[in-house]
């Protein structure tokens, strides 16, 4: 006998009297198998078992009847709510991070429910798919609210549900975690250890100018006003426009950087004239960082958060930083008064009123 294989399910002969059962479009449940005559669970298969009789065969094939050829395939119907979904953001002219961010979250949450069509999914999937999150996948507090956020908008906006479910309020305890930040030896050592010109010029504007990946790769070669020593950032997060600063040094190095590149429109551009590509850049700058040896967790943002704190450390009012890192919230900027070294260096540990003799 050979394998019988559909869309529900796998029937494979472990020998010559016994199907192995490989279900996909559902468990199979022990409410299941006793349906089955002779059916049973092996330990060692690890699967549930049973006879190759036309009897136990026949019993099994009632519970997964055939789809209909003239049934939508599972596949496309899954593609269809996924491009509605994604026209719906785009009409709404969400950003592009938020789309690409949303898109995944639904997409994963579609996969988890494969065998049930987009529109027959309810709260209490959105239940059991939020707890698979955050008790197997141990998601943190941010990940779960771009998750809500994702899900909630396809219910309502897509959907047309009214959803006054619990599932989608935010979390009521936040996550308190501080920057990690570089000092300036260390943010020197890491440009120091970028050795091509373009990638240097990259990590060094993201720091001069406190500028997020997104930015940084948006820029054209008309936002770097010389003469005004400024940079226009268009179309930051929030859709905003702001400007901030032009340092002396990394005007220097973008002219350098020029000469030997000639980029066409944007500042920085790929092999085909393109924008950079993020991933790219997350490349440069963690090969740099394994050649400074700098043992710690940081990313391509963490010189945002490097270039933030050293302004406080500098005297910088925080409304001007503020405005500079196009912050909505002022709390959101304070965050760096809390790992700013200002003050700190001034208070005397009670250790060092104690004298250690020197055992060695």
């Amino acid at each position: 006998m050979k394998e019988r294989k559909t869309e529900n399910y796998c029937l494979t002969p472990v020998s010559k009297n016994r199907y192995k059962i490989k279900v996909f479009s559902y468990k199979f449940q022990k409410a299941h198998a006793i349906k089955i005559e002779g059916c049973y669970f092996s330990g060692p298969l690890e699967s549930w078992v049973f006879p190759q009789n036309n009897t136990s065969l026949n019993q099994f094939l009632s519970l997964f009847p055939e789809i209909p050829k003239n049934e939508e395939a599972p596949k496309q119907i899954y593609d269809n709510a996924l491009c509605d979904y994604i026209d719906q953001l785009t009409l709404k002219r969400y950003s592009e991070n938020t789309i690409r961010a949303y898109k995944v979250q639904i997409t994963h949450f579609f996969k988890y429910f494969k065998e049930i069509e987009p529109k027959n999914l309810s709260d209490e999937h959105i239940r059991e798919y939020m707890i698979h999150l955050i008790k197997k996948k141990d998601i943190s507090l941010s990940y779960q609210k771009i998750v809500i956020c994702a899900l909630k908008y396809f219910f309502e906006k897509v959907l047309r549900r009214e959803t006054k479910s619990y599932f989608f309020e935010f979390p009521k305890s936040k996550e308190k975690k501080l920057p990690v930040v570089l000092s300036k030896n260390e943010v020197k050592k890491i440009l120091d250890c970028t050795n091509n010109l373009k990638h240097k010029a990259i990590l060094s504007t993201i720091y001069s100018a406190g500028l997020r990946l997104s930015e940084v790769v948006n820029l054209k070669i008309c936002d770097i006003d010389s003469d005004r020593k400024i940079i226009f950032v268009r179309g930051g997060k929030g859709k905003k426009d702001r400007v901030t600063i032009l340092s002396k040094e990394l005007l220097k190095l973008l002219r350098r950087y020029f000469r030997e590149y000639r980029p066409k429109v944007w500042l920085f551009e790929g092999l085909k004239e393109d924008q950079y590509g993020r991933r790219s850049v997350q490349n440069i700058f963690k090969k740099s960082l394994q050649k400074s040896k700098i043992n710690k967790i940081v990313s391509v943002h963490s010189l945002r958060h490097s270039f933030a704190t050293h302004l406080l450390e500098g005297g910088e009012d925080l409304r001007y930083i503020q405005k500079i890192l196009g912050h909505k919230s002022s709390k959101t900027t304070e965050i760096y008064t809390h790992v700013t070294s200002v003050g700190m260096n001034r208070i005397r540990s009670p250790l060092d009123d104690m004298n250690f003799e020197d055992n060695d």
